[in-house]
């Protein structure tokens, strides 16, 4: 087995929240139940995606908000809010003061382009501007601005009994540096870098150009590496990577049965670039601990990274992720080399 060049550091997990249209309650309480369990085994992190007009999450910094006031430890990370969606000015608002609720241990994950499904929910979401908001790079720009203290406004000072501030109040220190942006392209890959975020790079990338190899990890290789070189910090510079990852260690053998299946129904996308957007997919990792071990250091771009934000799988009940995360926690990250942060 080839070792990693770099001993994994941080491990967290990303799980996306469904919840049933008639009890929403239990799935949003299911989520802060599993970001609980997260900490008490020692999880470095805790990550939540985002979803508009589905049956998953749709206010991950509410959920967040929620969880900082029942754990004391777990960083709480977002992969990703799709800024298209979004305000940034109040968008920063919300996330600093999320941050100081938790104790500064907040990591917002972002991303652009049109929102999903944007002819559809344009005339909702921005009845008289939808033909001339932008849904590029610049937004990020002004989130990472706000963020960090820049100013919003050339008013500040007292009127009448009102003080006024020139910067998003509250505002939170260090919390600019702890910004992510979630990219599966060489383009955003190098942005991120320039302006100084973090990266979030997940289990899908662009296999951009026609004569690319159809390699998943060697193109995710290009983007860690792309990343770092257009960094102030170099290769000390973070990046997480999200794979979906399934250890069977202790799963009874009707949920290894099922997970077996889970991941062969989603193998076929993984075998070439898929759409005009030639995304690739990497495969779910299943089996035991050792085995998943095994893959991971064979990964080109897992042995230069030593963060990882691990997927929970969409559709399983909460007992499942109780066992995965109990396998990840005791099983895989020892593996990896990782120790539990239970301090």
């Amino acid at each position: 087995m080839p070792p990693t060049s770099r001993p994994l550091r941080k491990l967290g997990f990303l799980t996306i929240g469904l919840f049933d249209e008639a009890d929403p309650r239990r799935g949003h309480e299911s989520t802060l139940e599993i970001i609980e369990l997260g900490e008490r085994l020692g999880f470095d992190s805790a990550w939540v995606r985002h979803r508009h007009l589905q049956y998953g999450i749709s206010s991950p910094v509410a959920v967040l908000a929620a969880a900082s006031q029942r754990t004391r430890r777990i960083e709480l990370g977002t992969a990703v809010i799709p800024l298209g969606w979004e305000n940034p000015l109040r968008l920063a608002e919300d996330l600093a003061t999320v941050d100081l609720l938790s104790g500064g241990r907040l990591n917002p994950g972002v991303s652009v382009g049109p929102p999903m499904h944007y002819d559809q929910v344009k005339e909702a979401l921005y009845p008289d501007t939808a033909d001339t908001e932008d849904f590029g790079y610049e937004r990020v720009r002004r989130l990472l601005d706000f963020v960090r203290g820049k100013p919003a406004t050339d008013f500040s000072g007292v009127e009448g009994f009102e003080v006024f501030s020139e910067r998003v109040q509250p505002h939170a220190p260090g919390l600019g540096r702890r910004l992510w942006y979630g990219g599966g392209s060489l383009g955003s890959a190098r942005w991120a870098g320039e302006h100084g975020m973090n990266f979030l790079t997940s289990s899908v990338v662009k296999a951009e150009g026609p004569d690319e190899p159809a390699d998943f990890a060697e193109i995710q290789l290009s983007h860690v590496r792309a990343f770092r070189a257009h960094h102030p910090n170099g290769d000390d510079a973070r990046v997480s990577q999200g794979l979906v990852v399934i250890p069977t260690d202790s799963a009874t053998p009707e949920q290894r049965a099922r997970y077996e299946e889970y991941a062969d129904r989603r193998t076929p996308r993984t075998t070439s670039p898929q759409g005009p957007a030639r995304l690739m997919f990497a495969p779910d990792l299943v089996g035991t601990s050792a085995e998943i071990a095994e893959r991971l250091h064979a990964h080109a771009a897992f042995r230069e990274i030593d963060e990882v934000a691990f997927a929970l799988p969409f559709t399983f009940e909460h007992e499942d992720y109780v066992q995965i995360l109990t396998d990840m926690a005791t099983k895989l990250g020892p593996a990896l080399g990782w120790q539990p942060n239970t301090g």
